[in-house]
């Protein structure tokens, strides 16, 4: 579970993004930021005994920086407003599918995984392997848990291709999901829940959840 003090810190922070207050509060950022470490690890403990790819990380091959790239951003606020960390193989830069987890008070946190904003080639040989194994992405999607816990990959706004990709026939039994940008699942967290002691139990059942669709991904980016 995460402290009350972290998500009262975030939720000042939202009020108060500048500099000067974020160097007056550096205290209680950084026993913030301990206790997300915290959560971190713990993660990382029991997530690694199922996904071998886990057990070897450390945190800081998780957790993403505070601090925005306001370079090409017209937001010039200078830190995020949330906590996130994604635990993948070869750590957090990787392009490789993972699970992630995102921590912003305000009924904005959750539990996510998948491959998000991948490069034009691992598209491909994504859109590939659903069409070559259909049955196989078909059986993991339709699993009762999976189904229960995640509905369906994300259909958001600009997730999908309004029309079929090249050299793939629209009466497709996966059309739907060849013309995916993105192949993501997500659970939304309440504040309530990040606070309360089942939050690891919640978490991890999730990633395991997910495990088998991560795998499926993977193996078509990494063959």
């Amino acid at each position: 579970m995460l402290h009350p003090k972290t998500l009262q810190f975030l939720t000042k922070l939202k009020k108060n993004n500048s500099r000067e207050w974020f160097n007056e509060h550096r205290n209680d950022y950084d026993a913030a930021k301990e206790n997300f470490i915290e959560l971190v690890n713990q993660i990382l403990a029991q997530a690694g005994q199922f996904d071998q790819d886990i057990a070897v990380l450390s945190y800081k091959d998780c957790i993403f920086r505070i601090n925005r790239d306001v370079r090409f951003s017209k937001n010039k606020d200078p830190y995020k407003n949330n906590m996130a960390a994604y635990f993948v193989k070869g750590g957090k830069k990787s392009w490789l599918a993972g699970y992630y987890f995102h921590c912003e008070p305000g009924g904005k946190s959750f539990i996510g995984g998948g491959l998000y904003g991948g490069e034009p080639d691992q598209i491909k040989k994504v859109r590939q392997e659903i069409d070559y194994n259909w049955e196989d992405f078909k059986g993991i999607l339709d699993n009762k848990v999976f189904k229960k816990t995640f509905g369906d990959l994300s259909r958001e706004e600009g997730m999908s291709l309004i029309r079929e990709p090249k050299g793939y026939d629209k009466d497709n039994p996966a059309i739907d999901y060849i013309k995916l940008k993105n192949f993501i699942v997500s659970v939304p967290i309440s504040d309530e829940e990040l606070i309360d002691k089942k939050l690891i139990k919640k978490i991890i059942t999730c990633f395991a959840t997910m495990q088998p669709m991560l795998q499926f991904l993977n193996r078509a980016i990494e063959d």
